[in-house]
């Protein structure tokens, strides 16, 4: 089968196309025939050695493939070979074929497509546990997501209003905007503003009558975190998934004891390795709430599998116009 092989760790020009053996698999484990997996900006840390979980090389990246059971392990009862799952692994999605264990695997809705299933894999699911996990999110609060217009940004926007909150999409770009509202935003601020620090600040509190935001996703770090600290109402909640801007922030602690406010860090990885049984709650109620048509996938690329170097690059650099998909099958 094709696969993308990493063996020394690197920039995404590391990676490249190989055959390799069919993966077979162990008493516990289902083999699935991949027909979508989303390259998320998490596949570059990994294949640059710098996430928090790495496999033993060589190895192949990608998180979270959609597709079809062709081979069962030994001890698998829960599935049938043509079941359409989707398949909570840390690697092996940039590939024709991947194993991974039976009890990692979720079906997918009949009116989800493998392509959906991807886009929304690892971003949702993310999302979701931002704002029921760690923020603790009731209705009726307002969220601030930042980078609301990127993957986990997106889906933030959309669960917090199906959550029965109140949400502000923070954006940089502001032809953005439409897709934002169109996802669910009440409002928008401008994180290209001058002056973040204050302007952010200033942006929510015109939108929440000087209150400020109870809960705010922050995908980016970097000049973002401090200008959302600042953002925060009292008793508000930030949780960290992310530094895509760049720069690892810092928090000064006498501040959290001032506002009497919390900062919480997320690593979804954790939780599928930890607690998987509240991973399928939280995949339980999206696919429940995509069922419903409450929510979407986000807008979608396909590309073929040999293509994935430029899908990296395309993330890498923050030029993808969508949610980037491989399917290996085109």
């Amino acid at each position: 089968m094709l696969a993308v092989r990493v063996h020394e760790f690197g920039g995404s020009q590391s990676a490249r196309l190989e055959q390799i053996a069919d993966p077979r698999p162990a008493a516990d484990e289902v083999v699935i025939e991949v027909r979508a997996a989303a390259v998320n900006f998490v596949d570059l840390l990994v294949i640059a050695g710098k996430y928090q979980f790495l496999p033993p090389r060589p190895f192949t990246p990608g998180k979270m493939p959609a597709g079809v059971v062709v081979e069962l392990g030994s001890s698998v009862r829960d599935f049938a070979l043509g079941d359409r799952v989707l398949a909570m692994a840390e690697h092996g999605a940039y590939a024709q074929k991947a194993k991974v264990m039976a009890s990692l695997c979720r079906r997918l809705p009949p009116s989800m497509s493998f392509v959906e299933a991807a886009s929304m894999a690892l971003a949702f699911d993310t999302a979701w546990f931002a704002l029921r996990e760690r923020a603790r999110l009731v209705a009726g609060e307002t969220v601030l997501a930042l980078g609301a217009s990127g993957g986990v940004g997106l889906a933030c926007v959309q669960l917090a209003k199906a959550f029965g909150a109140r949400v502000i999409a923070g954006i940089a770009s502001p032809e953005k905007a439409g897709l934002v509202l169109t996802a669910g935003a009440e409002g928008v601020v401008d994180l290209s503003a001058p002056d973040l620090r204050n302007s952010l600040r200033e942006q929510v509190y015109a939108l929440t009558d000087g209150a400020g935001a109870d809960v705010i996703v922050d995908p980016l770090g970097d000049r973002f975190f401090e200008a959302a600290l600042r953002s925060l109402a009292w008793c508000g909640r930030l949780v960290v998934v992310g530094f895509a801007a760049g720069e690892i922030p810092s928090v000064r602690a006498n501040y959290l004891l001032v506002k009497n406010i919390e900062v919480s860090g997320l690593q979804i990885s954790d939780y599928r390795k930890r607690r998987p049984e509240r991973v399928h709650e939280c995949l339980a109620e999206i696919f429940d709430l995509f069922e419903r048509g409450v929510l979407t996938a986000a807008p979608t690329q396909e590309l073929p599998l040999e293509r994935f170097a430029e899908a990296l690059r395309a993330v890498e650099t923050r030029t993808a116009g969508a949610r980037l998909v491989l399917v290996p099958g085109a």
